[in-house]
């Protein structure tokens, strides 16, 4: 009797054992992904942990950060380097694949692929982007121009002749209008495209209305735009003008991009009050764009940043409202990257994942 209870306990213990050994080869039960109709991707150029944390503690403790149910981590490495540059970690972002540092839209053999912006374009939805840099610039160059060197801003210009992008906003209008290569006015030919074109010279940007029929540029400013610091205010008004434009655009959905170019800027220059200020100013933009989300119910919010810059920390003798920085480099660093999700598809972004992931999970919530 005590050998058939041995034996029968015996033969139980090793059920789980079986189950599992079955379970492993059989089919997973497929798992149905989230759908947006829309995705509004953000980045902060040259944001780490914390740069987020400066503007927090600088701001009274408090951060649209915190709004997010979602956080994750991203492995921004390129193919050429432990540390990325901006065009490599956007090329990421827009197409899913590691490439060298420098290359704008293409391959480690700096042949073109495709982007996530012209991929939403192919399928009806409508695109935009809104930045604080240059249009030319490396972070937004990637997600619509193909060529192998960052540096090319007068070549890169000339791809927003090749795609209907619906709404674009940055600066960078001599590269468009005052052109040593070419002499092409690219200016008025995006007139002659059919685009309704403003500019700094015309309008400030709380008052442009862009014609929905229409796809629109405003140019910040000739070359680089101002700080934020100096009066520079566009980002967060802009950000929602183009996604409520996108929306009329197509109904179909839409994708847009919106970048703060110069938190690197001041990691670059290590200059905590200018770390400090672009950041207070993206967290302004991030909560009008999950203000513009909560109100939609059908667009995915993503934040994250390409890189960190700088090796920026809070030093001792810092407080709230008064941020002591610190720095170990004058250029970028490997660390990880936070990411943050908000909308249909936001649970998808958790967890700890290398940031051509991020161009996989936005193309699976749009049905791509």
């Amino acid at each position: 009797m005590k050998k058939l209870l041995i034996c029968a306990l015996a033969m139980l213990l090793c059920l789980p054992v079986f189950s599992q050994k079955k379970a492993k080869g059989a089919a997973s039960p497929a798992v149905a992904v989230p759908k947006a109709k829309n995705v509004i991707l953000l980045i902060g150029d040259g944001m780490g942990l914390t740069h987020i944390s400066a503007g927090m503690y600088f701001n009274n403790n408090q951060s649209n950060f915190e709004r997010f149910p979602v956080a994750g981590l991203q492995k921004a490495y390129s193919a050429s380097d432990l540390i990325t540059d901006s065009a490599a970690g956007a090329t990421a972002f827009a197409s899913g694949i590691k490439t060298y540092n420098g290359a704008i839209g293409v391959n480690t053999d700096s042949m073109p692929v495709k982007t996530i912006l012209e991929e939403a374009e192919e399928r009806g939805l409508a695109t935009g982007m809104v930045v604080t840099s240059t249009l030319t610039h490396a972070t937004p160059a990637s997600f619509v121009a193909h060529v192998r060197n960052r540096k090319f801003d007068e070549e890169i210009a000339t791809f927003f002749l090749k795609t209907e992008i619906d709404f674009l906003a940055g600066g960078g209008k001599k590269f468009f209008e005052q052109r040593a290569a070419d002499g092409r006015n690219l200016y008025q030919e995006l007139k002659d495209k059919g685009y309704q074109v403003s500019d700094f010279t015309q309008k400030n940007a709380s008052s442009l209305a862009p014609d929905p029929s229409k796809n629109f540029i405003y140019f910040s400013a000739d070359a680089d735009p101002a700080k934020a610091s100096e009066g520079r205010s566009y980002l967060a008004p802009l950000s929602v003008l183009a996604a409520n434009h996108l929306k009329k655009r197509s109904e179909k959905g839409f994708f847009l991009m919106v970048e703060s170019s110069q938190i690197d800027w001041g990691g670059h220059n290590n200059e905590s009050d200018y770390i400090v200020s672009e950041v207070v100013d993206f967290d302004q933009t991030i909560g009008k764009i999950l203000d513009f989300a909560a109100a939609d119910g059908e667009t995915l919010v993503i934040v994250t940043a390409d890189h960190e810059t700088g090796g920026y920390a809070i030093s001792p003798g810092s407080e709230l409202g008064k941020i002591r920085g610190a720095f170990t480099t004058k250029g970028h660093t490997a660390q990880l990257i936070p990411v943050f999700a908000f909308g249909p598809g936001a649970e998808l972004f958790a967890g700890v994942y290398e940031n051509t992931a991020i161009y996989v999970k936005m193309r699976q919530v749009l049905g791509f």
